[in-house]
């Protein structure tokens, strides 16, 4: 009956035509609050999944790393004990450390990954080259595969010409002499086979070689590393799987998932999508205010029925909820309305494009949208809390309301 009545009230022609422009702005400015939520929380989840995506190429989905210093000592046996792990699908062992690179009067700063043949199986920088091969061969010399901004830097054709680049790495744990610097410096020589372009942040910094050549120049143990990069099975949860080998290695390393790799962009990312979505629920703040109008000159228009309705034993709780209903009604159908246009939106930019981005230099041509159930949840959950308070006065006012019945 309470749901019966506030259905009544929402489409019944008031005397007031204000009255009924006024609820359909409150319903208007609810359906733009909601289908702007939708659509820019959409844009943020479609550029995380692109960063990513992005990620992924260069990044394994799991990295174990000492817990302190800047190498581990891992023993075939614990290799064997690792790919055994229910969850584990492939293992690659990389030695990272920064390095000077010089191709004849240019020079640049970078960080030589060695790595073994199974980085293939745990990352996708094969996929990202866009010059020359993936290649980390060793029949003619160490090759090495570059990344576009250290290309440039050093000005190498990786298509045209095998020119070899000198590669200056200071020895571990030898003070340096200013008398005799080349004492305190091992140097060895790679080949460029090939340009990856992933972003920035790799394609500026970071060179592939083989594994052994980092040992070499580093003169490692057989064992030493400075990580193992590993790919789990299809389904499998990263977060088992990361318990696993955390129980299985102990504290003397960190396992590391692909978002704790990287927590400051995500934290950021993440971040950035919770202040945007305070500031645009203030569109539907504003949309409450015109609810309270709307919902308090629905009260003066229907004092006679409040009258008749207490007359008739109808308690005070009645009459609230009557009216805590018909701003429910009315959230509820800008949220439907809004839910609606940002769906559709959201749909067309997905298959056609419509908003482009700026420039020429992005991955992609127009803004990546995803649109995630509990992006739904959460701005259904808004609306709801919003329309509640909104209509929380307007509905107190008239269950409040004195009878006032009059003799005829």
């Amino acid at each position: 009956m309470i749901w019966q009545f506030a259905l009544r009230y929402f489409r019944a022609r008031k005397s007031t035509s204000a009255i009924n422009i006024i609820a359909w702005v409150s319903v208007g400015a609810i359906a733009v609050g909601t289908a702007a939520l939708i659509i820019v929380l959409s844009v943020f989840n479609g550029f995380t999944g692109l960063v990513k995506s992005l990620y992924s190429s260069f990044y394994p989905t799991l990295k174990v790393v000492p817990a302190t210093g800047k190498t581990l000592l891992l023993t075939d046996s614990q290799l064997k004990a690792i790919a055994a792990t229910p969850g584990v699908a492939y293992l690659s062992r990389s030695i990272e450390e920064k390095a000077v690179l010089r191709n004849g009067n240019e020079q640049t700063i970078a960080v030589l990954k060695g790595v073994d043949s199974g980085f293939t199986k745990v990352a996708g920088v094969q996929d990202k080259i866009v010059r020359g091969k993936f290649d980390l061969g060793r029949d003619l010399g160490y090759l090495a595969v570059i990344g576009l901004g250290i290309e440039s830097a050093l000005g190498v054709d990786v298509e045209h010409s095998q020119v070899p680049v000198n590669v200056y790495i200071p020895r571990r744990d030898a003070s340096f002499n200013p008398g005799m610097p080349e004492q305190s410096i091992n140097n060895g020589v790679i080949y460029p086979a090939g340009t990856f372009a992933i972003q920035q942040e790799f394609d500026a910094r970071y060179v592939l070689v083989d594994i052994n050549f980092m040992r070499t120049l580093l003169d490692m143990a057989p064992g030493e590393i400075s990580a193992l990069e590993i790919e789990v099975e299809p389904g499998a949860s990263d977060g088992k799987v990361k318990r696993r080998l955390q129980e299985l290695l102990g504290e003397g390393v960190k396992v590391q998932t692909r978002m704790e790799q990287n927590v400051t962009v995500y934290n950021v990312m993440q971040t950035e999508k919770w202040v945007t979505y305070v500031f645009l629920s203030f569109i539907l703040v504003i949309a409450a205010f015109n609810m309270i109008g709307s919902l308090s000159m629905l009260v003066i228009e229907k004092q006679k029925d409040i009258t008749i309705l207490k007359a008739m034993g109808g308690r005070n709780s009645l009459i609230q909820r009557i009216f805590l209903s018909e701003g429910l009604i009315i959230a509820g159908a800008g949220s439907i309305i809004g839910f609606t246009l940002a769906v559709t939106i959201c749909l067309l930019q997905q298959h056609f494009g419509l908003i482009k981005l700026g420039g020429g230099s992005f991955l992609i041509d127009a803004f990546p949208v995803e649109m995630h159930l509990q992006d739904f949840v959460l701005v259904s959950l808004t609306i709801l809390v919003i329309g509640v308070l909104a209509s929380w006065y307007p509905a107190s006012r008239a269950a409040r309301q004195e009878i006032t019945l009059k003799a005829t």
